[in-house]
């Protein structure tokens, strides 16, 4: 075999490598990086978590830091919160993480973060049919809180 056609044959079976390698990369059963673990709807009594169709993923109120169970039995309570000017006031969804609603649909609330020496960046968000959303990161993500766990 010349040389020449030795290149091309390298050079063909290197290119169909490449192409068997992407076909098996985008059909794999593993979930490309940066998306949300399989959406669970159900609550543990059956009924479906409310905030669950927004495709986030959910985690249960007592996966979250402990502050969060505080401030949601705040919320439940309706207060005394302890930023009175910033809990409870409309959240505008600037980020657009959570599904559109019209303004005024959805309220926050702080979840204290201990040492931090201002508000920090957890919050509470609840929608106007009895959604709870927990960001950690200051409105960069989201999760479905399943209050009932």
């Amino acid at each position: 075999m010349s040389p020449g056609r030795r290149l091309t044959v390298a050079l063909v079976g290197l290119l169909a490598l490449v192409v068997i390698g992407w076909f098996v990369k985008d059909n794999s059963a593993e979930p490309p990086p940066g998306t949300s673990k399989p959406v669970v709807t159900s609550a543990a009594d059956g009924e479906t978590v409310p905030g669950s169709n927004s495709g986030l993923e959910i985690e249960p109120l007592s996966k979250l830091p402990a502050e969060a169970g505080k401030t949601w039995k705040l919320i439940e309570a309706n207060g005394p919160f302890p930023h009175p000017r910033n809990d409870g006031v409309t959240f505008q969804n600037r980020e657009k993480r959570l599904p559109a609603k019209n303004s005024g649909y959805y309220k926050e609330y702080t979840v204290p973060t201990p040492g931090s020496t201002d508000r920090g960046a957890r919050r509470l968000v609840t929608g106007s049919e009895k959604e709870v959303f927990y960001t950690g990161d200051h409105y960069s993500s989201f999760v479905v809180v399943d209050v009932k766990k």
